[in-house]
Order: C-alpha cells, then structure tokens, then sequence
C-alpha cells in the first residue's frame, strides 16, 4: 500500500500534467503495477483491507464452540462462564480437537464481540420506573464520608429523585422509596430493579423466587409489581443506571461541603426539582411538563406514610442505656429495667414506651458508640452530685469549654450541687443561653451559681416584650376622666 502524498502525486501527474505510467513510476521509483493500480482513482490506498485470515481448523468444531457460548446465555451466570481456555481444554479432550489454543482464543474473542442489539424502550404514562444505587463522595461536618445515592426514574417523562443515605440497608432502600413517590406525587405500576439484596431473597433476574419480607410490605401498602433484570444487563434499566453517573457528575462536583445530611438531601431535591425544566432531546416537552400529565395515571398515595424503621424491642440497663444495631444510646433513669421499643431510621434512631415516644437519638453506624442526652442523668445527678466530675453524659454532652472552666472556679461544699444546677439550666434554656450568662459571671468575677441564674434570668426578661395596649371598640360607652382639681376647690372651702 502507498501512502497518501504518493497517492497525490500519481493522481496529479497522471489526471493533470499528463504523464505518462511509466514516467510516474520512474519518478516516484515503484513498479508499473502500483500506479497502474491507482492512477485512474478508481482504487484509494485507504480503501484496501487486508483480508482476515480465516480458521480453517476449526470449521469442523464451530457449531460445538457456539453451543457452548449459548449454553452460557442460557444458565446467566456471569461468574460460571466458559473461558477460551476452557473451551480449547473440552475440545481437546471430548473431541480430540488437534488444532493450537491461540486459535481458539482468537475465535472466541471475535464471536464474543459481536455488537449486541438493543431495542430502544418506550413506556406508557405511569406504566414503570427504574431504580438503582450508586455511591458517591461528600464531606459532612468536615470528615469526607461515602454516600449511598438512592436514584429513580420514571420511564414516560423521564422525571427524577434522588436520595442520599448512610448504607443501602433497609430502612435507607424503603425510605428512597417514599420520598420519591411523595416527591413525583404518586406511584408507578411497576418498578424495575438490579438484583439487589433488600429486594430479591431467593433467585436473580427473571428467575427470582423469592422476595425479602420489608420489600413485600412496602409494595403492598403502595401497591406496585416488581420486575427484576438480568444480572449483567444493565441496558434493561439504562435511564436510572445513566443517571446514577449523572448525579455524581452534575450534583456532586464539585465534592460538596455541608454540616448535615439534611443539608445534602436539601441539594439534592433542589436538583430533583431544577431537572423537571430539562428538555431531553427525545421527548417532545419538558420533563416537568411530561411528569404533569403522567402523575395522572399514577396510583394515588395511601394515606398513610409508610413505616421505614427497622423496630426491635430492647430492654433498659444499668446505666440507663439500650443496645441497637451495636451501639448505645440514652433513655431518661425511670425507665431503667422496662421493656421500650425502638426504631432505627436511616439517619435517627427513636425509643418508643407504652405507644409514646421519649427520645430521639442521631443514628451511629460505627459499633461501640454511645450516645447520651445529659437531661436523661440530671435527676441521679442532683441526688449525687459528686459524680459530676466524671460522669460521662457530663463529659459528652459537648459543653463549652468555659462552662467547664466555670465549674473548676466554684467554691465550697455545694459547688458539685451548684454545677449540676446550671447543667440544668443547659437542659432548660440552651448552652447559648447559659454561656452568655456565664460570661458576664466571669466578668464580675462572681463565680456561684447565683450570679450564673441572675444574668440567665435578667436577659430572658430583657426578651420578654411589653404587652401590646388593648384595643377599645369605639362602640362601647366613654368614661370621662375624672377631674381631681374639683377635690382642690372642696378643701379651699373647708380652710
């Protein structure tokens, strides 16, 4: 093959100098043959393909080495597949095939990529949606932290919700749920899913004979069907796994800095919402104008929420504590030895006695944590108020530095009784609160308990506003204001 400025020449010389074959081929020093070949443009260099070199050695086990690869799509086990090596070890020996393994390496490599054809997908108003996870990176309170990112997709108007969580566990997987279907305003009839654990109990795909109980009562109480792709074919659900990828693409990059996972969640229904303006270049209008007409063909929300806690029963300890998902948390002294229910969301975990709540605790996912709520311990406190120094709700209630400083200033035998009274006020009127008042202490140089209650209280007077004058209705009779100076006149008189 010659190249493209040869190519050129030859054309040049040939079609417009008027040379002759022979004379173009002295010049650019190549056989007659090749210019003869190019010089009427009728072959371009760019256009010859060496023609692939065949497998005559293995027509006769082509069809066998194809069953073999059927038998693979068949079974759908990605992990239990036939490998070239494989494949060259069974001919070998079931067929006495005599032929070299490079060969068939190379055949199966070529069968395998075959382009695959995938039938574009059109869905009714309200008919599916997809649903998927992904993972994602985000620094909360400063400590960058992996977030699960809930995603789903209705399939008609392509409309969008995602939800950021701590796991993929089962309060995370039904809660997604939720708020999406509260934030598109119904549900769809079918929902179509990845294999994923907190959904399918028994078997994979279009073979799964078993679902885990939490999903069964989730799609009960919002009555919608499952559907359940093959493992590997991530075109049966390509809308939610593309926009997986750009959520993280769009939403969270730059890496996000929040102090909250509210504050995540906030961003991403805000993105939710600003999506339903997009135009997809497929669809005839907006998505927000799309999702408008679908939400008509939606099933309506129950009217009650579904419950999301995984709920366990606990019972209160020594130490006024119950055991969850392998941390501790807090509940006040009285309920120590009673039986309290407790239910563990994806973000809050909550303890519930005799159908009332009494608690709410930030939900820890590391294991040995406990979590203390310092106005659970002020009632043991106040009867012994010399554990106050190592107590360790004290120690973890996250007090200013100088309301600890504050406490090392007390003097006298009540001072351990004087500190367990302003831990109360903490409890009562706010750390804020209290440290303000703490302050202006320290700048008199009053350290008691009393100068800390004085300027607690004097500046929540100094809040309290003056009542607003009533108002008389102008129906009412008038009272003339009495005249004091006839009183002067009576006792000028009397003198």
């Amino acid at each position: 093959m010659i190249e493209v400025d040869q190519y050129q020449f030859i054309r040049h010389a040939y079609a417009v100098e008027g040379l002759s074959q022979r004379e173009i081929a002295r010049r650019l020093g190549i056989s007659r043959n090749t210019v003869k070949k190019y010089v009427e443009g009728e072959v371009m260099p760019l256009t010859v393909k060496t023609p692939q070199r065949g497998f005559p050695v293995i027509g006769p086990v082509k069809d066998i080495i194809n069953g073999y690869l059927e038998e693979d799509r068949q079974n759908n086990l990605p992990k239990q597949r036939h490998t070239a090596k494989r494949i060259y070890d069974r001919l070998c020996k079931e067929h006495g095939f005599t032929g070299g393994y490079s060969t068939i390496r190379q055949f199966v490599h070529q069968l395998k990529q075959t382009t695959k054809v995938h039938i574009p997908l059109e869905f009714d108003p309200g008919e599916a949606a997809q649903v998927d996870w992904g993972t994602a990176i985000a620094y909360i309170k400063g400590q960058r932290t992996v977030v699960q990112l809930f995603c789903m997709r209705l399939c008609h108007s392509a409309a969008i919700f995602v939800a950021a969580f701590p796991t993929q566990r089962y309060e995370s997987f039904l809660m997604g749920h939720r708020k999406a279907f509260e934030f598109f305003g119904g549900v769809p009839r079918r929902l179509i899913y990845d294999n994923v654990k907190t959904a399918v109990k028994e078997g994979w795909g279009r073979h799964v004979t078993q679902e885990q109980l939490p999903f069964q009562y989730l799609k009960a109480h919002y009555a919608f069907a499952s559907t359940f792709c093959n493992p590997g074919q991530g075109n049966e659900k390509g809308l939610v796994e593309n926009l997986v990828g750009f959520s993280r693409r769009n939403v969270l990059v730059p890496i996000p800095h929040v102090d909250s996972w509210e504050e995540l969640q906030s961003c991403l229904d805000q993105y939710s919402k600003d999506y339903l303006t997009h135009k997809i270049q497929s669809r005839p209008a907006l998505v927000g104008t799309m999702l408008a007409e679908e939400q008509a063909c939606l099933t309506s929300l129950p009217h009650s929420s579904f419950e999301c806690a995984i709920t366990k029963p606990a019972k209160v300890r020594d130490g006024s504590l119950i055991q969850f998902d392998h941390n501790e948390y807090s509940v006040p002294v009285h309920l120590i030895g009673q039986e309290v229910t407790v239910k563990g969301y994806p973000l809050n975990v909550e303890v519930w006695y005799k159908s009332a709540k009494i608690v709410t605790h930030q939900r820890s996912y590391k294991r040995g944590a406990v979590s203390y709520k310092l106005a659970h311990y002020l009632p043991v406190l106040e009867k012994k108020p010399r554990a106050v120094t190592n107590a360790a709700p004290v120690r973890h209630a996250g007090l200013p530095s100088e309301i600890m400083d504050f406490k090392h200033r007390l003097t006298g035998k009540n001072a351990d009784r004087d500190f367990v009274t302003i831990l109360k006020f903490t409890v009562q009127y706010g750390q804020e609160a209290v440290l303000g008042a703490v302050r202006k202490a320290q700048l008199a140089n009053h350290y008691s308990v009393e100068a800390v209650r004085f300027h607690l209280l004097q500046a929540i007077h100094r809040q309290v506003q003056s009542p607003e004058p009533i108002l008389t209705d102008p129906r009412l009779p008038k009272i003339m204001p009495v005249n004091l100076k006839q009183y002067d006149t009576l006792m000028k008189g009397r003198n």
